[in-house]
């Protein structure tokens, strides 16, 4: 078994774990079958997905996609528009709702049955008025940019020492099983904004009433990476995922203390910082959840340049430029 990250760094690495190349470049510097494919919108020549090559081999392709030779450079897998400019967001809609159906009736992706099957992300930075949706539990298969929200809850000493609230997740999930996780944490479901996500999973995961936090979550940025998929994610390894983490912070006095509700954590745990920073480095931190921490960490002053020879690596490490668009511009 691998030896758990021994530095804060080795942390931030093994989220933002995709090599730093160009990837819709691949092709020059690639071997075949590492070249993935992009995903094109109508009118869009920017890749907001990449595919890779085992997926678009199994995905039942219909008449809507136009989906390229595997020897054309770049490869593409094109959604075509059945509107003719009428009602294009539709008709992409309807496309990628055929396909990964299709995908799930025939069993091709054990993912796709086994979480939240009908959950939509949106996929970011499409140049139309409504929303292009796909499945949550397809999003790794295409490679989009899936949005995530994360509210680190704390408190402090007498002393003004922190101690933050810490859940561990339930044994029995897909996903992480038993790992630390972020306070309050969830995928920004497509119709709704990332604070409304701390919102409905600060209720659902942690017990705390809506109105509190509300009046108490601070919005603080957010964290970007590129990863490769690995078994705890609950797809094929290998495949690249884009995430974006809204990140909020909120300091509570000692009354308020997280409850679970739902059946996703196991615990919350009140622990000081020396405590979590024993857990991060002995690898118990989910992936993205560390870098979550780091980055609050960062943020308050816990990590900074004159403790952590690393500190200009991490800070940059967690805010990648991303191959896919955020926004229509």
């Amino acid at each position: 078994m691998a030896s758990p990250p021994k530095t804060y760094l080795d942390l931030v690495k093994a989220c933002d774990n995709f090599p730093y190349i160009e990837i819709s470049q691949t092709p020059s510097a690639e071997p075949p079958e590492a070249v993935f494919y992009q995903l094109l919108l109508p009118g869009d020549s920017r890749p907001h997905g990449f595919l890779h090559p085992s997926v678009v081999a199994k995905l039942p392709w219909t008449p809507a996609f136009s989906v390229s030779a595997p020897s054309a450079r770049p490869r593409t897998v094109q959604v075509l528009d059945g509107s003719n400019g009428q009602e294009t967001a539709d008709a992409c809609n309807a496309a990628l709702l055929d396909v990964v159906s299709k995908a799930a009736d025939a069993g091709t992706f054990a993912s796709l049955s086994r979480r939240r099957p009908s959950e939509d992300f949106r996929i970011p930075g499409a140049r139309y008025p409504q929303t292009i949706r796909l499945r949550r539990a397809a999003a790794g298969l295409f490679g989009i940019a899936c949005l995530g929200a994360h509210m680190t809850m704390y408190t402090r000493t007498a002393e003004g020492e922190f101690k933050i609230w810490v859940p561990r997740r339930s044994a029995h999930l897909k996903t992480y099983p038993g790992k630390l996780d972020s306070t309050v944490a969830g995928g920004v479901r497509a119709d709704e904004s990332p604070f409304e996500c701390i919102i409905h999973e600060a209720d659902e995961e942690a017990s705390l009433p809506a109105p509190l936090v509300r009046q108490h979550a601070k919005s603080c940025g957010a964290i970007t990476y590129v990863c490769a998929s690995d078994a705890g994610s609950g797809h094929d390894a290998g495949l690249m995922a884009t995430g974006v983490l809204y990140v909020y912070d909120m300091e509570v006095d000692h009354t308020v203390v997280p409850k679970p509700q739902d059946d996703e954590v196991e615990a919350f745990y009140l622990w000081g910082v020396q405590q979590i920073k024993e857990a991060l480095l002995r690898g118990e931190f989910k992936t993205n959840c560390a870098s979550v921490m780091i980055d609050f960490f960062v943020r308050h002053g816990i990590i900074t340049a004159d403790n952590e020879p690393d500190y200009l690596e991490i800070v940059t490490r967690l805010h990648r430029a991303l191959p896919v668009p955020t926004s229509a511009t």
